[in-house]
């Protein structure tokens, strides 16, 4: 940031909030919240179709060889996905779309048209290529599968790998949308990829086997991620373009933009790498118990800090844009303490009930008691790390708003080898647990990190408020819990059912789940919306305001014809 900027941050920071920008100001989270909202609401109905996907599979193959060659076929297009369409590329074109788009409509059109034409026939011939070389592949990947599971799996992959065609293309239009403030596309396309996910395998699989549920993601990617955004790029009249240029100086500098978005290493990626690298060394189940613990994590993250942060970064791009720096700096810290304290009230809920939903959600089949005790105490420390992961994730928006990708990411890949060794160690040291520890500690000093350098940098967000939303959350979050345990505690005879090691049955783990959840639910929220920080606050009075006028449509008489 240059001096001039500072200048223009501290000279909106010392100015009042209730000056005539404070309606301004207003606008700016509404915009934020309302997105944040039907983002968040579509994340948690993609998580609960994706168990549903996962539960159909499970119930039709199992653990066979054919469901292992279903999950060996993405290894290479999820590689793809990463570098390409995992978000790297949309988020690195939302600003400076935003910023095109402040020139001029006509320079916005030329960007989007260079950028989608030469990423979309770049990810072709990777598509392509790959699609070729599938069985050569295949076999430098699994060298120990026999042929027909290695023919299956060559087979499943070349079904898949077109799909990722759709990613690229439906991701720029998508950052396209979000960069206009439309976030109704974003919302739908991971429902309807779910849902054609799940509808295909039913209704294929005794014709097709696991085939069935391959095709379902192709059909899932072209109905979702890419006819979603383009149908509503279209009835927006969203002007597109479409032009193979990769040497222009646009697209050069796009990519300069985009670069360390696509090589970089970030914790939020790397640690799942790690869990399943030094698992592996620990024990086959080791893998498989952090990866179910790991999957429940990250719900109040996918709800909270993946909703927060995509919604937040079309404005802040825009502010940045209008050269609005301390606005920009206002709202990235409410959505950091919208974030921070949602995280908060949801994480540690989700560690005092770990033992009970744990046996809800995966209890059934091969899955024991003994899986569940173990998955159970990896929970109760992943669930901790929820708010860290939360806050990283939006904080690097505000990097990203300014078109600045290489700070973090550098930064990001520097903290991945310095946490390398803490990972090793406390696998070594304490085994599964230490791994999850290992996670929880690596990412919260990332996010301190991250606070540092943005600190250096932009001379934003303010710690002070960072750690009043921390202190007060924490205070809601624990006395919520304090009542939901005593209560059941109570109700049981003992408060045994807390802990991992404690056998549970599935009436009982319903019991605990409902009465806990709800005394959990009728104190913490009355507490968090008189005592919580006031982005916290705003957050949960619009979704009470929501629910609300939900249900007055639902008790209102049809109208007469």
């Amino acid at each position: 940031m240059t001096d001039e900027e500072h200048a223009s941050s501290r000279s909106g920071e010392q100015s009042s909030p209730r000056t005539p920008n404070a309606g301004a100001a207003s606008d700016v989270a509404t915009s934020v919240a309302g997105g944040a909202l039907l983002l968040a609401a579509s994340n948690l109905l993609s998580r609960i179709l994706g168990y549903g996907r996962d539960i159909v599979l499970g119930g039709l193959e199992g653990s066979s060889p054919a469901a292992g060659a279903y999950f060996a076929a993405f290894q290479i297009p999820d590689l793809l996905n990463y570098l390409l369409a995992g978000g790297a590329l949309s988020i690195a074109f939302l600003p400076i779309y935003t910023r095109a788009r402040l020139e001029s409509e006509a320079s916005a059109r030329h960007l989007l048209g260079i950028v989608l034409g030469s990423l979309s026939i770049a990810a072709a011939l990777a598509t392509a290529l790959l699609w070729w070389q599938a069985d050569w592949v295949t076999a430098q990947l699994y060298p120990r599968f026999d042929p027909e599971i290695a023919r299956l799996t060559t087979e499943l992959t070349r079904i898949v790998l077109p799909a990722q065609i759709l990613f690229v293309i439906g991701g720029i239009l998508n950052a396209t949308l979000l960069a206009r403030g439309r976030f109704w596309a974003a919302a739908l396309a991971p429902l309807l990829y779910n849902a054609s996910i799940i509808t295909l395998g039913l209704l294929l699989h005794a014709r097709l086997g696991v085939r069935s549920f391959a095709l379902g993601v192709l059909v899932g990617a072209m109905a979702g991620p890419f006819a979603a955004p383009l149908v509503a790029c279209l009835r927006a009249r969203v002007p597109l373009g479409f032009q193979f240029a990769p040497l222009d100086r646009t697209f050069r500098s796009y990519l300069f933009i985009a670069a360390p978005l696509m090589l970089g290493q970030s914790l939020l990626t790397v640690d799942e790498w790690f869990d399943r690298l030094f698992g592996a060394l620990i024990g086959p189940d080791v893998v498989a118990w952090l990866s179910y613990a790991r999957k429940l994590m990250l719900v109040p993250v996918a709800v909270v800090g993946q909703a927060i942060a995509a919604a937040a970064l079309p404005t802040l791009a825009r502010l940045y844009g209008a050269g609005k720096l301390a606005e920009l700096n206002q709202s990235l810290l409410d959505s950091l303490r919208a974030g921070l304290g949602l995280g908060v009230l949801l994480s540690i809920p989700l560690a005092t009930f770990a033992k009970p939903i744990i046996v809800l959600v995966y209890e059934r089949g091969e899955f024991g008691s003994g899986d569940s005790q173990q998955v159970a105490a990896l929970l109760q420390l992943l669930a901790l790390a929820a708010p860290s992961w939360i806050l990283q994730q939006i904080l690097v928006r505000g990097f990203y708003a300014r078109g600045d990708t290489w700070s973090p990411m550098l930064l990001g890949t520097l903290m991945v080898g310095l946490a390398l060794p803490v990972y090793w160690w406390l696998a070594q040291a304490l085994g599964a647990s230490g791994l999850a520890l290992a996670g929880a500690l690596a990412m919260g000093a990332n996010v301190l990190a991250t606070l540092a350098l943005a600190r250096r940098m932009h001379r934003a967000p303010p710690l002070r408020a960072l750690l009043d939303s921390l202190l007060r959350s924490l205070a809601i979050a624990l006395g919520g819990s304090g009542v939901a345990i005593a209560i059941c505690s109570a109700s049981f005879g003992s408060g045994s059912w807390m802990l991992a090691d404690q056998s549970l049955d599935t009436r009982a783990s319903w019991q605990l789940f409902l009465l806990g959840g709800l005394c959990y639910a009728f104190t913490a929220l009355p507490l968090a919306a008189r005592w919580g920080d006031a982005p916290t606050r705003a957050t949960l009075a619009r979704v009470g305001s929501a629910l609300r006028r939900r249900t007055r449509r639902q008790r209102a008489p049809a109208p007469h014809r």
